[in-house]
């Protein structure tokens, strides 16, 4: 008889403390806290402090002034010409060359600045009328 097994199953690609499913599939931990508890209860900001500093706080800090020139209303066209401008304007170097605490530090500053230019290519898109946000109950 064969060993083979179709598809990935058994095969670990990764071990991670960050996201744990349950064996049934019911339940989503992240670092220990069933994702029921924070959906809904906790701010995004105080989630990404659990999943990349183990804590709710301090969380997310706010973002660095930064002029974002040249967005487009294209989300994401504009936060990938962003963050390759970022790399180079803060000398961003490669996760391979710096510390753990470097690139936590780094993660810190590009997604708080992510975040921002999100939210103003949003605004751009409202102001524009390219954008319209859907209330939950409102039909397709």
């Amino acid at each position: 008889m064969s060993d083979f097994k179709p598809g990935l199953e058994g095969v670990v690609a990764v071990e991670t403390e960050i996201a744990e499913p349950d064996r049934e599939g019911g339940a989503l931990r992240y670092r220990g806290v069933d994702i029921e508890e924070l959906v809904g209860k906790v701010p995004f900001e105080q989630v990404w402090g659990l999943l990349v500093d183990e804590a709710p706080e301090p969380g997310l800090p706010l973002s660095e002034p930064f002029k974002a020139d040249g967005l487009t209303g294209d989300g994401p066209a504009d936060l990938q010409t962003q963050t390759a401008w970022l790399a180079g304007h803060w000398r961003l170097q490669k996760l391979i060359d710096i510390s753990d605490e470097q690139a936590k530090e780094d993660l810190r500053r590009v997604s708080a600045t992510m975040i921002s230019i999100a939210g103003r290519c949003i605004r751009s898109c409202e102001r524009s009328g390219r954008f319209h946000s859907r209330s939950p109950s409102a039909s397709p």
